[in-house]
């Protein structure tokens, strides 16, 4: 007899999306993104961190002070880092992230062809940047869809 508790497509690419969140080095939020094609694989992932040849070192990751000094100029958010990361077209893809995009996110999501948003945490909903990005998002006829259930991801990092 086959084993009978397995995880849910839906469950497995949202593991994937929180996977890749734990490579932010983000001390306050680490979000994580997965794209996945019409056959269920994998096109690409990210999570929230600095550009490629931007030392982790050398810039901000506070929230509080003013554009400079803080993570806001300078992070790319796991959405576009993901969008970014692949190669070859998005359209008609699935994006799974476990915070509901910003409006700036949204951009990328509509302009690379991606068709459906499922995503996790909506903590931001009443924000203005993400009252936006459902509004752009909707009118381009991007699928939006909250899992019912958290997932979780247990990783216990060893030394050698």
């Amino acid at each position: 007899m086959k084993r009978e508790q397995v995880l849910s497509w839906d469950e497995y690419f949202m593991g994937l999306a929180h996977l890749s969140a734990l490579r932010s080095k983000d001390p306050s939020t680490q979000v994580g993104a997965c794209i996945v094609d019409e056959n269920r694989k994998v096109v690409s992932i990210g999570y929230n961190g600095l550009p490629i040849g931007c030392s982790d070192d050398d810039f901000p990751w506070g929230r509080e002070g003013g554009m400079l000094e803080s993570k806001y100029a300078f992070v790319v958010h796991a959405e576009l880092n993901a969008i970014l990361n692949s190669t070859r077209s998005l359209r008609g893809c699935t994006l799974y992230v476990s915070l509901f995009p910003c409006n700036e996110c949204a951009k990328a999501i509509i302009q690379s062809g991606i068709r459906k948003v499922i995503y996790e945490c909506d903590k931001y909903a009443a924000e203005d940047n993400v009252i936006a990005s459902k509004k752009m998002l909707r009118a381009a006829g991007v699928e939006l869809v909250q899992l019912d259930k958290k997932i979780s991801i247990e990783v216990k990092i060893t030394e050698k």
